[in-house]
């Protein structure tokens, strides 16, 4: 591939060529890969993250080599101020918003009998919460701007992350479980309510993905094996098989697709305890 003079290479495939992008939660992990997804297919890309900036400026780093614009921007996405001002920063420095994917997302595990309040209402904070306020504020800057066809036939895309446990009950992560369960509502009312203004919203639910917040369900041998008893697939996914879903996903290839949790997990929802006969 060539690259020019200062050593920036071009986007591969350039889907979003022109599109402005804004990944939450993109400093590390799926978020990261996510970020860096993006702007290889051409968006010009805000890297969000609530800490660890050094992580996130080398992130930003990666994605300017694609010949696009970046930058990392602090934010805490279950904080209303912190959102309406972050998406406000992006209109003015990036001109619009055409790509809000809603990644940020924690866990606090517990079994139901000692999960404390606290435990409980984080995980909704910020997986649930915080993705209501990155949609709301995208959606009102899409209603704003309208179509603009040379750039997308839609006015904007919102892509909510996921998980395979909004349908799949997880013991231990009561609190987990309940967002994502709510973020597929959120999702598909946010879908059916903003589709006639043009603005697509659909989500993407990864299966078992080597990051560090799953590390010790896949790092050794043993636990591996033990993890791709659930993956009728036989392989963990990696950050890229979410990256690629969601590039594709916000892209004009995906125009008809509204209202869709888009499953990314080697097959974890098809219950492979049942392949036997349960």
């Amino acid at each position: 591939m060539e690259t020019s003079s200062d050593g920036r290479r071009p986007p591969a495939f350039p889907l979003l060529k022109g599109q402005k992008a804004l990944v939450t939660g993109a400093n590390s992990g799926i978020g990261k890969a996510t970020a860096i997804g993006l702007g290889r297919v051409g968006a010009d890309v805000v890297v969000n993250y609530v800490a660890g900036r050094d992580a996130a400026e080398e992130v930003v780093r990666e994605i300017e080599a694609f010949g696009v614009r970046a930058y990392a921007h602090e934010a805490d996405v279950s904080q209303e101020d912190q959102v309406v001002d972050m998406v406000s920063r992006m209109v003015k420095e990036f001109g619009t918003v055409d790509v809000m994917v809603a990644n940020a997302g924690l866990q606090r595990d517990a079994p139901i009998t000692e999960m404390t309040l606290d435990q409980w209402q984080k995980v909704l904070d910020v997986n649930l919460t915080g993705q209501f306020l990155c949609a709301r504020e995208a959606a009102k800057e899409f209603m704003r701007r309208g179509v603009v066809p040379e750039v997308s036939r839609s006015a904007g895309k919102i892509i909510c992350m996921s998980s395979v446990h909004q349908i799949i009950p997880w013991s231990g992560h009561v609190n987990y479980a309940a967002s994502k369960g709510g973020v597929q509502m959120l999702m598909t009312t946010l879908a059916q309510e903003l589709a006639p203004h043009g603005i697509r919203v659909n989500a993407v639910a990864p299966g078992a993905i080597r990051t560090p917040i799953n590390r010790s369900a896949w790092d050794t041998p043993e636990a591996e094996a033990e993890l791709l008893r659930l993956v009728p697939y036989r392989r963990v996914g990696d950050p890229d098989d979410i990256a690629n879903a969601v590039a594709a996903l916000a892209s004009d290839l995906f125009d008809y697709v509204v209202g869709t949790t888009l499953y990314v997990d080697g097959g974890m929802t098809l219950f492979p305890g049942f392949a036997t006969g349960g």
